[in-house]
């Protein structure tokens, strides 16, 4: 009989973009796994024309970016998954690091900055548990490439209290599927304009 921990098929599970969108406002996470009702984003053509160009861009920079971190090794496109964190998902790159860490590298298809996006850091965080998690190495950073206009790397700090808060998020959300309480709605109107509830959400 198998532990419960290593059951990948009926162990509920999130994935980083439905943490994401419940960072965004917890209200996604009510009515998608409370009310299911589907937000139909593939319908949107800039997510479309994001993930043609994503997937273009991620393989012609993949050599570049892995000699400025100092890669010794690459999986691509690896979906792990941790029961035990109540999380699944697809990292663009694990790599192998020349000190004896691991790090994700993810690729995104926005403009350059100086600085990177509070969601696109979450998303490092989650995958770094999963990696963590699933090779049993440590990370202590990972990697956020900014391809729209070239490429762009930013590093990402992997610390104790940045994962701890991102399993509280984990938790939150898993409280609202189980308990089906409504949360309240996110601090910011002007997420709510372009928000595909934003009809239905009272």
């Amino acid at each position: 009989m198998s532990d419960w921990s290593d059951d990948t098929e009926t162990t509920p599970m999130v994935t980083p973009s439905e943490v994401l969108e419940h960072v965004y406002c917890p209200r996604f996470t009510w009515f998608m796994n409370v009310q299911h009702i589907a937000q139909h984003e593939d319908q949107r053509y800039k997510v479309l024309r994001g993930r043609e160009v994503h997937r273009r861009r991620s393989v012609e920079n993949r050599d570049y970016l892995r000699r400025r971190i100092g890669a010794t090794r690459r999986e691509t496109e690896v979906y792990l998954a941790s029961p035990r964190l109540r999380l699944r998902g697809i990292v663009d790159e694990v790599l192998w690091l020349a000190d004896g860490t691991m790090a994700p590298l993810d690729y995104k298809y926005t403009p350059r900055r100086e600085q990177v996006f509070k969601t696109h850091e979450t998303q490092i965080l989650l995958y770094a548990m999963l990696i963590t998690e699933t090779y049993g190495l440590p990370v202590e950073r990972g990697f956020v490439a900014y391809i729209r206009d070239g490429s762009h790397l930013i590093e990402v700090p992997v610390s104790t209290v940045r994962i701890t808060q991102t399993r509280h998020l984990i938790d939150e959300i898993f409280d609202i599927i189980e308990t089906g309480r409504l949360p309240a709605r996110t601090r910011s109107p002007l997420r709510c304009e372009d928000c595909c509830y934003k009809n239905i959400c009272a």
